[in-house]
């Protein structure tokens, strides 16, 4: 998938399928009289506009292509819910950079990065439209194959979420048995991460079908139920306590790993170092405990504060399971009914994990 701009996402929101804006920019590439738009009714803008129609009436697919008609640009406002101007000459800086050939997309390249505001180009002969903003290019793709690509990139997600979904059962069972590494951490937030990737990508697609994206998204929040909320538990169960205050945050050091490149995120070593751990080959091989957040967050009905009383008690897991009744009874927030849940919790807990691993 071409890289998006993140600036570029809301744009695509506005031209999705479905809104009056795409109606009309369709009825302009079937029709092949080309166009040039501008969305911006701000001062600098009007500088470059000479010459025109002042129009001032509100957007309608009708209205934007029989205006589309006229060789001119086509300027909206900043909502893109009113036609300014058409056939207007525009009259951008002509030593800002361009590298479009065509005059009509050389004009809208160098108005977009003048300006910073958006601008749309149809092109007539090639049939495609090409968006601008500020620096970024993109090109809107027809909706079938943006429908292919999804429904591709759903399928590869699909495939994730599944390793993901076995890394971490396994790392339950390593946790419960006293076991884990830290290379059995940094896989799982590694499978986390590239999850998280997948998700990213796909949500451009659906912002880029629009209406015709219900189904991917419906498919998307099933895939990804739950994989943003258990990488920051995991994290906040192993970072290390020698990072720095600002670093420690569990969902800042989560976002940090998303902006990775995937070849960052492809190596164990560079994860570790992230949790505050060293970034040596021998490093991975360092047996680690889990605080418990992860573990406890599954046992129901224990709210967040009570786990976190829990984990500041005991301060890991082991010590979280291996405590009697009445230990557990002593911590704050927690009585005997509650403490003999949590045990019965855990116990449920470890078995059903351990099962799960040999199926």
């Amino acid at each position: 998938m071409e890289e998006i701009d993140e600036k570029l996402l809301d744009i695509l929101k506005v031209l999705a399928p479905g809104t009056v804006f795409r109606d009309g920019l369709e009825n302009i590439l079937r029709a092949q009289t080309g166009g040039l738009i501008v969305v911006s009714d701000k001062e600098e803008v009007m500088d470059l506009v000479n010459d025109g129609f002042q129009i001032e009436a509100p957007l309608s697919p009708a209205r934007l292509y029989e205006l589309a008609k006229m060789d001119g640009a086509i300027v909206l406002d900043q909502d893109a819910e009113n036609i300014l101007f058409a056939n207007a000459q525009l009259i951008p800086d002509p030593t800002v950079k361009s590298s479009e050939t065509g005059t009509r997309h050389k004009t809208a390249e160098r108005v977009a990065r003048q300006t910073g505001e958006l601008v749309i180009a149809i092109s007539q002969r090639r049939s495609i439209i090409t968006i601008y903003k500020g620096d970024s290019r993109h090109i809107l793709e027809d909706i079938r194959v943006v429908l292919v690509k999804a429904n591709q990139a759903i399928q590869t997600l699909e495939k994730y979420r599944s390793v993901f979904d076995q890394a971490l059962t396994n790392l339950s069972a390593l946790e419960f048995e006293d076991l884990v590494t830290l290379s059995d951490v940094v896989t799982v937030i590694q499978r986390t991460e590239m999850v998280l990737k997948i998700q990213r990508e796909i949500e451009k697609y659906i912002s880029e079908l629009g209406s015709e994206g219900r189904l991917i998204k419906m498919q998307l929040e099933e895939l990804v139920s739950n994989v943003r909320e258990e990488g920051i538990l995991l994290i906040e169960d192993y970072i290390s306590e020698e990072l720095e205050e600002d670093a420690s945050d569990p969902e800042k050091v989560l976002e940090d790993l998303t902006d990775w490149s995937s070849d960052e995120i492809l190596t164990l070593n560079t994860i570790s170092k992230a949790l505050g751990y060293s970034g040596s080959v021998n490093a991975l091989d360092e047996t680690v405990s889990p605080r418990g957040y992860r573990i406890m967050r599954k046992i129901p009905r224990l709210p967040m504060p009570v786990i976190e009383n829990l984990v500041e008690h005991f301060e890991n897991l082991q010590a979280i399971i291996r405590a009697s009744v009445d230990e557990l009874d002593d911590v704050d927030g927690i009585g005997e009914v509650r403490a003999q849940a949590i045990k019965d919790g855990l116990r449920r807990l470890r078995d059903q994990v351990l099962l799960d691993r040999h199926i």
